[in-house]
C-alpha cells in the first residue's frame, strides 16, 4: 500500500503536454490526478512472478535483479551490427546470415533413455495392463518402440530450420511493425534453461500466430529448438514429414485410447517418456490458413509476454503442504441460499474444472489434485503477465458512459499500473485514444458536434457484446475492489434501497465481520477461473485483502464507534498465545478467529464527491458475470430438462440473447458465460448430471425443483448486482 501511495504522490507533476488540469475520479487521497502520458516509466510494474509460497527458491533464485532497467527489444530488427561481419552486402544479405549463425543444439538419440524409461520398463515385464510379459525378445520391443518414436518425432534438420528461421523473419517484418519482447522476462527463462532441466513452456493462445511465433523468438534469443504439438489430422503425409524436420511433435493414434484399453499401452509409455524432457507447444493449422487475412490488413505490433519460470521438482515437494480441508460449493452455499442456514463454513472451495483426460485419469488420486492446482498456478501467473490493452480500456469507458474519454483513459491507465498490472502500449494521450477508436470502429459510431468535439456511442447488439468481451481483460486488475464493492452492495440490499441516495447509504454502519462474510460468500459464488485464486492462497486472507483494497481506494471510511478502541491505537493491543506461532501454511483455523476480534469494528461509505460514481464503476465489471447467473436462475423453469451438457448450454445461450434484445442486457450474450452459470449450477447443486444413452445428462435437482427455490436463488444473485 505505501508504495502505491508515494507513486500516486510522485505522479502529481504538471504534464508538458496538456497544461490543463483534468478532474478525475478520486484515488482515495483526496487529490486530482492530471492527464500524463501513459506508460509511466521507471514506475512500470513486474508482472507475472511465481508463488512465494509454492516455489520460494525459484521465486528468488530465478529473478532478475535489474529487471526494470533492461527495457524492451524488437526481436524482428536484424542489422549488421547482429551479425559477424561488416560491409554493404552484409546489410543486404543481414538475415541471412544472421539464420546461419542461430545455434541449434545437435540432436540425441532418445531410444536407449526411453527404453530405460520405468513406464517402458514396466510393459516389458508385464506390470502394466495389456503388457508383454517376460517372454517378448526386448529386441523386438526396441524395435516397436523406435516405430513409435518416428511416429511422434524427428531429428531436427538444422539447415532447414535456418532457412524457416530466415523465411519467417522475412515474413514477420512484412506482417508486424515490431515484435516486443522483455528483456527482463527474456533473462529469467535463459538463467532458466542454463541450469540444465528441461523446459517446458504453457501458451495461453492470445493469437493463431503462437505456434510458429514464439517457437521462433524463443530460438532467435538463444534458448534452443522448441517442440511443436501438432494434430496429426490436419497435415497431410508430405507436410508432416516436413514439420517434424522443423521440430514437430505428432502423437500417435494409440496414446488417445482410454488408460484401461489394453491397446497402445506402449504407444502411451513411449509419450509419457518422450514428453518429460520436451517444451510443448500446441499448435494449429489455423496459423497458415490466417495468414492471408493478417497479411491483408495494416501491419501491427505484438508484444510477447512470459512470466517467471519455477521448478517443477520444489513446487511438488512443497506445494502439498499447503493442502487443507475444503467443501464442494454444494456444501457451501446450498443452505445458505434455500434459508436453511446463514452461517458460512469455515472453510475453502473445493471446484476443480479442469479436462478430465486421459493422462490425468491415468495418474493416481493425489496426483491428479497436484496437475489440477498446477493449473491454477499457471493460469493465475499468465494472466498476471498478460498486458493490458488500450482496446480493453476503452471498451470499458464506453460501456459505462464516460463522458471524458481522453480525462478518463489517462486515469485508467496510470491506476492499471499502479494495481501491478502492465499495459501494452505507449505514446503521446491524444494520439493513443485516436488509435484505439480506430481499432474499435466496427463496434463504435463516431459523430461530430459543435466546436470540434467527438461523440462516440457503442454500436447496439453485437458491437455491445464485442466491448463487453474486451472490457472483460480489466476485470483481474480491479477484481478485488469490485469483489468488495459487489459485496458492500449484498449487505446493503436489505436495508437501503438501491436507487435511495449515495448519503442515505453512508449513513449505515458495516461491521467488518458482516464484510467478511458477505466477501466469501461472493467468492464462493464466483468461479474459480474468473477469481484466479492460487491454491495455497486462503479465502480469509483474500477477505482482508479485498477489505484493504475498498480503505485504501477511499471507498470505506473506518468509524470509531462509542466506547471502542480507536482502530490507530495500537499500544494497548495484546497478542493471544494461540496467535504468537503459527504455521505459515496453515490459514484454516487460526485465520477465522479474525472474525470474532473484528466484531466491533465498524465501517461507512465515504462520502468524497466521486465515490458513487467509482462505486457504480466496480459494480458493473461483475455484472455480466453475476447477470448471466441470474438470467441462467429465471431459465430453469424454462428450459427443456433432461438434456445434455451441451445441448442445455445452447438453449440457456439462446435464452440469453432473447434477454439482450428485450432489456438490452447485450453484454451477457456470451457463450462462455453460458457454460460458466451451468458449471456454477451444476457444482451448486442445482442441476445433477447422470448417465445417460448418449451420454451424461443435466436434470433439475429436487431441491430446486419448485418456483419458490429457484425464486431464492436468484434472489441470491440479484443481491450483488448494482442497477
Amino acid at each position: 500500500m505505501n508504495t502505491m501511495a508515494e507513486a500516486r504522490l510522485q505522479t502529481q507533476k504538471k504534464s508538458s503536454q496538456d497544461g490543463q488540469e483534468t478532474s478525475l475520479w478520486s484515488s482515495g487521497f483526496g487529490m486530482k490526478l492530471e492527464a500524463v502520458t501513459p506508460f509511466l516509466g521507471k514506475y512500470r510494474p513486474f508482472v507475472g512472478r511465481c508463488c512465494q509460497t509454492c516455489t520460494p527458491k525459484s521465486w528468488e533464485s530465478l529473478f532478475h535483479r535489474s529487471i526494470m532497467d533492461l527495457g524492451f527489444c524488437n526481436v524482428i530488427l536484424v542489422k549488421e551490427e547482429n551479425t559477424r561481419f561488416r560491409g554493404w552486402l552484409v546489410r543486404r544479405l543481414c538475415y541471412f546470415l544472421w539464420s546461419l549463425e542461430q545455434h541449434i543444439p545437435p540432436c540425441q538419440d532418445a531410444s536407449q533413455k526411453i527404453m530405460e524409461s520405468t513406464g517402458v520398463q514396466n510393459v516389458i515385464s508385464g506390470r502394466a495392463p495389456g503388457g508383454a510379459g517376460e517372454g517378448q525378445v526386448p529386441s523386438h520391443v526396441r524395435k516397436e518402440v523406435q516405430r513409435i518414436l518416428g511416429h511422434i518425432q524427428a531429428p531436427p534438420r538444422p539447415f532447414l530450420l535456418r532457412l524457416f528461421s530466415w523465411a519467417l523473419l522475412r515474413f514477420l517484418n512484412c506482417l508486424f511493425l515490431n515484435v516486443q519482447l522483455y528483456r527482463g522476462q527474456m533473462k529469467m527463462v535463459q538463467k532458466a534453461s542454463q541450469a540444465g532441466s528441461p523446459l517446458v513452456f504453457l501458451s495461453t493462445h492470445k493469437s493463431v500466430l503462437d505456434g510458429i511465433l514464439l517457437p521462433f523468438v524463443l530460438l532467435s534469443q538463444g534458448v534452443g529448438v522448441l517442440r511443436v504439438a501438432w494434430d496429426p489430422r490436419t497435415c497431410s503425409p508430405l507436410l508432416r514429414a516436413l514439420l517434424k524436420k522443423l521440430g514437430g511433435l505428432f502423437l500417435p493414434p494409440e496414446a488417445n485410447l482410454s488408460p484401461d484399453s489394453p491397446e497402445g499401452v506402449l504407444a502411451r509409455a513411449v509419450v509419457h517418456a518422450a514428453l518429460a524432457p520436451l517444451g510443448l507447444w500446441t499448435g494449429a493449422l489455423a496459423v497458415l490458413r490466417s495468414l492471408r487475412r493478417w497479411g491483408c490488413g495494416r501491419r501491427v505490433c505484438v508484444r510477447v509476454n512470459l512470466a517467471q519460470p519455477f521448478s517443477l521438482q520444489e513446487y511438488i515437494i512443497d506445494a502439498r503442504s499447503c493442502w487443507g480441508s475444503r467443501q464442494t460449493l454444494e456444501q457451501l452455499l446450498q443452505p445458505i441460499v434455500l434459508g436453511q442456514c446463514t452461517a458460512v463454513p469455515d472453510t475453502e472451495k473445493e471446484q476443480e474444472w479442469t479436462p478430465v483426460t486421459g493422462p490425468l485419469l491415468a495418474l493416481r488420486e493425489e496426483d491428479q489434485l497436484l496437475v489440477r492446482r498446477l493449473s491454477w498456478h499457471v493460469l493465475n501467473a499468465s494472466v498476471a503477465s498478460s498486458a493490458v490493452m488500450s482496446t480493453a480500456i476503452m471498451a470499458t469507458l464506453l460501456l459505462f458512459k464516460h463522458q471524458k474519454l481522453l480525462g478518463e483513459f489517462s486515469w485508467l491507465t496510470e491506476e492499471t499500473l499502479l494495481r501491478g498490472f502492465d499495459v501494452g502500449f505507449s505514446g503521446q494521450l491524444r494520439c493513443l485514444v485516436q488509435h484505439t477508436l480506430s481499432l474499435l470502429r466496427p463496434h463504435v459510431a463516431l459523430l461530430r458536434i459543435q466546436q470540434g468535439d467527438l461523440l462516440v456511442v457503442p454500436r447496439p447488439g453485437p458491437g455491445l457484446t464485442s466491448l463487453a468481451r474486451l472490457s472483460a481483460e480489466l476485470l483481474p486488475t480491479f477484481l478485488s475492489e469490485a469483489v468488495g464493492a459487489c459485496a458492500v452492495r449484498g449487505l446493503l440490499a436489505g436495508r437501503v434501497p438501491p436507487e435511495g441516495p449515495w448519503e442515505l447509504q453512508g449513513v449505515e454502519l458495516l461491521s467488518q465481520k458482516e464484510l467478511y462474510c458477505q466477501i466469501l460468500l461472493l467468492l464462493h459464488l464466483l468461479p474459480q477461473d474468473l477469481l484466479l485464486l492460487q491454491p495455497c492462497q486462503s479465502c480469509y486472507c483474500y477477505c482482508q485483502e479485498v477489505l484493504d483494497r475498498l480503505i485504501q481506494c477511499g471507498l470505506l471510511v473506518a468509524e470509531e464507534t462509542r466506547g471502542s478502541q480507536p482502530a490507530c491505537d495500537t499500544g494497548r493491543q495484546r497478542l493471544s498465545a494461540r496467535l504468537l506461532w503459527k504455521l505459515s501454511g496453515d490459514f484454516t483455523d487460526s485465520d477465522s478467529d479474525d472474525f470474532e476480534e473484528a466484531e466491533g469494528r465498524y465501517f461507512r461509505l465515504s462520502q468524497q464527491s466521486r465515490c458513487p460514481d467509482f462505486f457504480l464503476f466496480l459494480c458493473r465489471l461483475l455484472s455480466p458475470v453475476l447477470k448471466a447467473f441470474a438470467q441462467a436462475a429465471a431459465f430453469l423453469h424454462r428450459g427443456r430438462l433432461p438434456d445434455t451438457e451441451s445441448g442445455y448450454t445452447e438453449q440457456l445461450f439462446q435464452f440469453l440473447r432473447a434477454t439482450a434484445q428485450e432489456e438490452g442486457l447485450f453484454e451477457c450474450a456470451d457463450p462462455n458465460l453460458a457454460v460458466s452459470a451451468i458449471w456454477t449450477f451444476r457444482d451448486l447443486g442445482v442441476l445433477q448430471q447422470t448417465p445417460g444413452p448418449t451420454g451424461p445428462m443435466l436434470h433439475l435437482s429436487p431441491a430446486f425443483a419448485s418456483r419458490d427455490s429457484q425464486e431464492k436463488l436468484g434472489q441470491f444473485i440479484w443481491q450483488f448486482i448494482c442497477s
